[in-house]
């Protein structure tokens, strides 16, 4: 059998490219622009190579009962790992993908298909625009993991953003988004206050050393109406090769302090991220 070779294409919105990866036959890294965006591995969809995917993993199996289907909601593609982990943990889930880099979605798709069996939808479209037009009360989990480069865009972070997505998830659906942010975390905490005028429930998962101030790193900002099950999160974040921290109540209020809720006349992107903050783990 001839060894996989990278795959390089002009996309959208950058050069994106397909690393195969010499550890595992059918494991694929891709890259747009440099930045890490995705590891997939075709024969174990199940397996999540990123710190931050395992996390997002992690709150995926704690949303509901395992192995019960969900309807999905993805803002952002990269190489469809989470659709992927999603089919195989919770055969029967109805999911769609809302990417705006067709060229990208075209690459990924030609070069990693979709298992045959998998009811996922991808859609060519803005995030925001495509939430704001989607049905009420339609999707039991909504995943945000959407980056231009390497920053949230600026229109993904406000409370007209937020309340749009409240819109969209039933009444125990869950909303996550995978965040990057340093001391003294003025996004960050900008985010938990903009979704704290939507949500009843938040939650924050990253690294120890990232909310001591140590590094830029990813935090996931989880958002519900109803009481999520921290103790089960915080069990499996903390068997991770790089466990995480699970905040919320008074701890997550503290963090907090006094940020105030984005509007879309003073939104800004997540700040850039320095040389080598993002690497595989």
């Amino acid at each position: 059998m001839s060894e996989p070779i990278p795959v390089s294409r002009t996309v959208d919105h950058g050069t994106a490219k397909l690393m195969p990866d010499v550890d595992r036959e059918r494991a694929w890294l891709l890259t747009v622009d440099g930045a890490p965006q995705s590891y997939v591995d075709l024969d174990a969809p199940t397996h999540l190579e990123f710190e931050y995917a395992r996390r997002l993993g992690h709150v995926l199996d704690t949303a509901a009962e395992p192995g019960r289907p969900l309807d999905v909601l993805h803002l952002g593609g990269g190489a469809l790992t989470l659709p992927r982990y999603a089919a195989a943990t919770r055969p029967g889930s109805r999911q769609d993908v809302v990417e705006a880099d067709r060229g990208l979605l075209d690459l990924v798709v030609d070069q990693l298909p979709l298992p045959a069996d998998a009811d996922i939808t991808l859609h060519p479209a803005d995030a925001r625009a495509w939430l704001e037009a989607a049905p009420p009360d339609s999707a039991d989990v909504v995943i945000a993991d959407v980056f231009g480069g390497s920053r949230v865009p600026a229109h993904l972070t406000t409370v007209t953003y937020a309340r749009a997505a409240e819109r969209v998830l039933r009444a125990d659906g869950v909303y996550l988004a995978n965040l990057a942010d340093a001391a003294p975390f003025a996004f960050l905490r900008s985010q938990l206050a903009t979704f704290a005028t939507a949500f009843e429930e938040l939650v924050l998962v990253a690294e120890p050393g990232v909310l001591r101030g140590r590094r830029f790193g990813n935090a996931l900002l989880i958002a519900s109406h109803r009481p999520f099950d921290i103790a089960a999160l915080a069990r499996r974040t903390a068997a991770d090769v790089f466990p995480a921290r699970v905040e919320h109540g008074p701890a997550l209020r503290d963090f907090l302090g006094d940020a105030r809720p984005v509007d879309d006349e003073n939104a800004v992107p997540s700040p850039e991220p320095p040389d080598g903050a993002f690497t595989i783990g």
